[in-house]
């Protein structure tokens, strides 16, 4: 998919595989954002999430983002199995239940496809965790947070989730591509708690960094 090269049994040749920008540690034990050392970051300690923490293998940082592009919005399926064959050996087996983050109707219609959901299914299958596919549903068509400020993201997806299931107790793993301000996720993880989960976590292929990480 890189570099042209022959792949055995994947998209990936190994010399593209080793150059990837895995995500440095040590992180934050909450947001994942790279850290000089082992602690929480002050934006985490200042606004606490509803979720407890952040699982990602990878910094959105280029090539994984045009590959996680290509997955997304030209349909290269194949690089589910790729993405989230990398987030399953990134995280820890400690989830009851893993979710994936749902798209709204009129946006699952126009793409074909929830791109989270494909790859849930590949971390599902290689951890052995059951998938809850159909557990939370978007119901409010929102502007795509990446064509937002980073201000606004909150604000455009607040009440647009709800949870079908009962989750009391339960630890969830919601799966998504990329994390950047994590306000999906805080608004998800809003929604799973209400519906009993005990802990929330998030499992994404990719965290955003800024320049400076």
């Amino acid at each position: 998919m890189l570099c042209g090269a022959q792949a055995r049994g994947g998209t990936l040749c190994a010399p593209c595989t080793a150059d990837l920008p895995w995500l440095p540690r040590p992180r934050c034990a909450v947001c994942a954002v790279p850290l000089a050392s082992d602690s929480v970051c002050g934006s985490c300690v200042t606004r606490p999430p509803r979720f407890d923490r952040v699982e990602a293998p990878f910094a959105y940082r280029f090539p994984v983002a045009p590959l996680i592009h290509a997955l997304k919005y030209a349909g290269r399926l194949a690089l589910a199995r790729t993405l989230g064959e990398a987030l399953a050996r990134a995280v820890p087996r400690d989830a009851d239940a893993i979710v994936p983050m749902p798209l709204a109707r009129g946006r699952l219609a126009e793409r074909g496809f929830n791109q989270a959901l494909e790859i849930a299914r590949v971390v599902a299958a290689r951890t052995g965790i059951p998938l809850l596919r159909d557990a939370v549903r978007k119901v409010v068509e929102t502007p795509p947070q990446a064509a937002l400020p980073w201000s606004e993201r909150a604000r455009n997806v607040r009440r647009a989730f709800v949870c079908d299931c009962d989750l009391a107790g339960e630890r969830i793993a919601v799966v998504d591509d990329v994390l950047t301000t994590g306000a999906t996720l805080d608004e998800l993880a809003r929604v799973l708690r209400k519906a009993g989960a005990g802990s929330v976590a998030g499992w994404v292929v990719a965290r955003t960094l800024t320049e400076s990480a």
